[in-house]
């Protein structure tokens, strides 16, 4: 036995309790529909004319029905007899390549086939002007040359700053159009300033380049769009800030204001830019961003197939296993620090052999008195919070809790010969 494994024998594991968490879920059933009715207002249609051609800007991650919204904006384009074509506007993700971007779009379900539409992929961009602070601002050269642009996004809080805009069309349009260089360019003075610096690339974007529209969606606590809007340039200037209000009051949570241990199953690229959303966990990459519990001690296992190796995010919890490390594309993970300037979220948390070394770790240095009233929250990953696992030391504040319901019994933590957690408990 290792010096570690002693230190860590004696620590109790506390049972576990399923729990429903309870959130508004209204949402939008048919979002083509919904959509539809939005661009079929004479201020968008006006704009369209025969044989435009029109860059369709889309590429964030986990955005509700992403296919058809995209598919439902080209075919509206096309019936007014626009040529629409896809440009992915992801700033550096994929690899920072044309053919890794679109790959992104791939993995998202969008391609010429579900959308109807060419791709055009570049990493080649075309300065448009500079910030009065000296910054540069760049947009991508196929959405540079049509003769009108329009952007799909969701609009929803950012995880490392706050600001009245903060992720959505107008973060779209500077860091996402702007391609690795816009990113590079936007996160150049940190994210103190970026409150200030995207809306104001997003500017000059859209008065240098004929900027069309934009089509916005607010998601649920489940991650269903539940308003879909159609903005005009100025709309965009004038209301996204009141679309960001709608989405902060739709966002999940846990509803505990203090936890000992914080257990995250899984972590990446395709949960949240962050690996985790920091909204959920109250851990964040920058002093720049506050809200959620306050967790003393957080434990991430293991990473997302989709990820495809980026943990980032890692470093924003204090222990991990030697399994997501042996996983880590360290390139791609430090990629994510180099471009946002965030080096904090890419380094390696203090590793452990297995899962049950990884959560002991967490409760023997998680400042208590007594480790079997630890109070610890499990989840799966940051977008899945709908039923959670908590410990017995919460079955109270549980039961009286509005929001809250127990599904079950506690019951015992269970590993395999590995020490890692069994499918039984997952």
């Amino acid at each position: 036995m290792g010096i570690l494994q002693e230190l860590l024998k004696d620590i109790p594991m506390p049972n576990m309790l399923k729990v429903k968490q309870h959130f508004d879920n209204e949402q939008i059933d048919d979002i083509t529909a919904a959509l539809r009715e939005g661009l079929d207002q004479e201020k968008i249609k006006s704009q369209i004319k025969p044989g435009m051609s029109i860059a369709v800007a889309v590429g964030s991650r986990g955005v509700d029905r992403i296919v058809e919204i995209t598919a439902a904006t080209i075919a509206f384009l096309k019936d007014l007899g626009a040529e629409p074509f896809i440009v992915p506007s992801m700033g550096s993700h994929g690899g920072a390549t044309a053919e890794g971007q679109t790959d992104v779009l791939r993995h998202l379900g969008i391609t010429e086939e579900t959308v109807g539409a060419e791709i055009r992929s570049t990493m080649e961009v075309v300065k448009l002007g500079e910030l009065q602070n000296g910054l540069p601002v760049y947009i991508d050269q196929y959405a540079s040359e049509a003769d009108g642009l329009v952007v799909i996004n969701r609009i929803k809080p950012h995880t490392a700053f706050r600001g009245p805009v903060e992720s959505g069309l107008m973060k779209m349009i500077s860091i996402g159009l702007g391609k690795q260089k816009g990113a590079e360019a936007c996160h150049q003075m940190g994210f103190k300033y970026m409150a200030e610096n995207v809306p104001a690339m997003a500017k000059i974007i859209m008065d240098e380049r004929p900027f069309l529209f934009g089509v916005a969606t607010v998601e649920n606590a489940f991650d269903r769009a539940m308003i879909v809007d159609v903005l005009t340039k100025q709309e965009i200037l004038d209301n996204e800030k009141e679309l960001q209000v709608k989405a902060k009051e739709r966002l999940p949570k846990l509803f505990f204001d203090q936890i000992d241990v914080l257990v995250i199953d899984e972590i990446g690229k395709n949960i949240s830019g962050d690996g985790m959303d920091p909204n959920i966990t109250g851990r964040f990459p920058t002093p720049y961003a506050t809200g959620g519990p306050d967790v003393s001690k957080m434990v991430v296992l293991d990473l997302t197939h989709e990820t495809e190796g980026n943990a980032n995010g890692v470093g924003t919890a204090d222990f991990t296993t030697q399994r997501l490390v042996d996983q880590m594309d360290r390139e791609a993970t430090y990629a994510n620090g180099l471009t946002s300037t965030v080096c904090a979220p890419t380094k390696i948390a203090t590793t452990l052999a297995n899962d049950q070394e990884a959560i002991k770790a967490a409760i023997k240095t998680c400042n208590i008195l007594d480790f079997t009233t630890v109070k610890m929250v499990r989840i799966k990953n940051t977008l899945e919070i709908g039923e959670i696992e908590v410990s017995e030391a919460l079955y109270d504040y549980v039961k009286q809790h509005p929001q809250l319901d127990v599904l079950t019994e506690p019951k015992p933590w269970t590993f395999d010969e590995n020490g890692n957690i069994t499918e039984e408990t997952k």
